[in-house]
């Protein structure tokens, strides 16, 4: 690291230039379309379990699992996402998404990946227009 001193001031770090790396495709059975599957199904099972407690009447034991597993996802998926995002396989946006809204409704996560699978596909048509040939 490399210090620069302004006259009387302390030493502090000297601005660096970071570039963004690259936008991962997966790490090993990390993949984003993985995890978008996983997460269409979460909003499945929540959405079962909100037909279940409001629309039939809450029957258990059907209440408790479709509310344990979505429970369980929602752990799972917020962890995973969290370090997806940190491998950069998935965007911060779509992480915070997951793992601060899902516990409330997965819908959020899965129009966020709908979103960012939009956002990608666009880029990767204007990557493939603009290459020469």
């Amino acid at each position: 690291m490399t210090l620069a001193r302004d006259a009387g001031e302390r030493p502090r770090a000297a601005a660096t230039v970071t570039r963004k790396s690259p936008r991962r495709v997966g790490v090993g059975p990390l993949t984003f379309a993985r995890l978008k599957w996983t997460s269409f199904a979460h909003s499945c099972v929540y959405l079962a379990l909100l037909v279940c407690a409001f629309a039939a009447g809450s029957p258990q034991p059907l209440t408790f699992v479709l509310g344990l597993t979505h429970g369980l996802l929602w752990i799972f998926m917020s962890i995973v996402c969290l370090t997806a995002a940190r491998l950069r396989i998935v965007s911060l946006r779509l992480a915070v998404a997951v793992a601060v809204l899902g516990g409330v409704g997965p819908f959020f996560g899965s129009y966020e990946f709908v979103r960012e699978q939009r956002r990608r596909d666009a880029s990767a048509t204007a990557n493939n227009a603009s290459a020469p040939r």
